[in-house]
């Protein structure tokens, strides 16, 4: 087990951070417990402010910080950390703390090394901090001597990488809330945003090119036009509208209502979302990795993907990723279907949002 220290500028960074959440009506309750660590009581929290506790530790831990993930059952963040100072620092912050072996740092290495030696179409890889590994997954195209030479890569990593099989096959869900149309393709949309004061719309990157016309209906009139698109290595894009069509800040749940955005936010591990889709519909699931890297096929490799077990089929593309009013994400692709189940990696909003200078609305 690795012991490090935390400097004290950091735990004075940290203990401001506590103080802002009692400022912020957080209240915190000690009792004696029988390893000599305070025990701390707080209210719980919901998914997305699980994530914005687990933004500002991850910043106050510094290398001392290893993953979180949301507790959906007991309604904590739970962060995992590689010495005890650390571990009384998120306990004091309102999270749990669980000590564990790998640092992200040793994950990351883990991700270079994968990167560099296995770069195989039909891969991905996200680190899951329930596991505190890097889990690698190959899908029913990696055979042979690709599957050999991964599997021995993963093996040489040891305890911080562990290799899953998928049933499907990893592939950018385009066929293509709502159906939008561009030269006989279609996507979803996913969110509506403003930029310089103008309405847009957000979807995937690889739905199509910068200047290509979009419509609401198959040959329909242009409603945007795509002002910018980055596929791959990122896998988001930006419609400005032209038309009057309406553009309210909300997802289609295609049961007659709409489910109201008013803000983007971060997914955490555990976190349960819903996906909208104009092939599939509305589905639910939660996240179960981050920072994925996803080896499409073809050199499309794009990283920094939320994994999840939602499910989606092509033309779902783009869609919404949300977690009640917040955006989470936009439909990258995956393997599998919503019969059989299967893996989805979404783009993060807030990352499109910053490239873009837009906002949601």
């Amino acid at each position: 087990m690795k012991h490090r220290r935390i400097p004290k500028r950091k735990a004075a960074i940290a203990g401001g951070a506590v103080a802002a959440l009692v400022a912020a009506g957080v209240t915190f309750q000690s009792a004696n417990a029988s390893d000599n660590t305070e025990q701390f009581t707080v209210k719980p929290l919901t998914a997305v402010a699980a994530g914005n506790l687990a933004s500002t530790l991850s910043k106050d831990l510094g290398a001392d910080a290893a993953g979180t993930y949301y507790d959906a059952d007991a309604k904590s963040l739970v962060v995992n950390v590689v010495n005890e100072v650390a571990a009384q620092t998120v306990r004091e912050a309102g999270g749990k703390a669980r000590i564990v072996e790998n640092t992200l740092g040793e994950l990351k290495s883990a991700r270079l090394t994968l990167t560099t030696k296995a770069t195989i179409p039909g891969t991905s890889w996200a680190v899951n901090p329930v596991t505190n590994k890097v889990v690698v997954t190959a899908d029913r195209t990696v055979t042979g001597a690709e599957l050999t030479k991964l599997s021995a890569v993963v093996k040489g990593l040891g305890g911080k990488a562990e290799l899953k099989k998928s049933a499907g096959e990893f592939n950018p869900l385009i066929a293509g809330g709502d159906a939008t149309h561009s030269g006989g393709g279609r996507c979803s949309l996913g969110f509506n945003v403003v930029k310089d004061g103008e309405p847009h719309f957000i979807t995937a990157g690889h739905c199509g090119q910068a200047g290509s016309d979009w419509s609401d209906s198959a040959g329909g009139a242009a409603i945007g036009s795509m002002a910018d698109s980055q596929f791959p290595g990122n896998d988001f894009a930006l419609v400005k509208y032209s038309g009057s069509s309406e553009h309210p800040s909300e997802v289609n749940l295609y049961n007659g209502s709409s489910q109201a955005i008013t803000k983007a936010g971060e997914a955490t591990v555990g976190m349960a979302v819903q996906r909208s889709g104009s092939t599939t519909q509305v589905h639910d699931g939660e996240v179960t990795g981050l920072d994925a890297t996803v080896n499409y096929g073809n050199g499309d490799i794009v990283e920094g993907l939320i994994q999840t077990n939602v499910c989606a089929e092509p033309g779902d593309s783009g869609g919404s990723l949300f977690a009640g009013d917040t955006a989470i994400g936009l439909t990258s692709g995956g393997s599998g279907d919503c019969s059989a189940g299967g893996e989805t990696f979404f783009q993060p909003v807030p990352e499109a949002l910053a490239a873009f200078g837009a906002e949601i609305g």
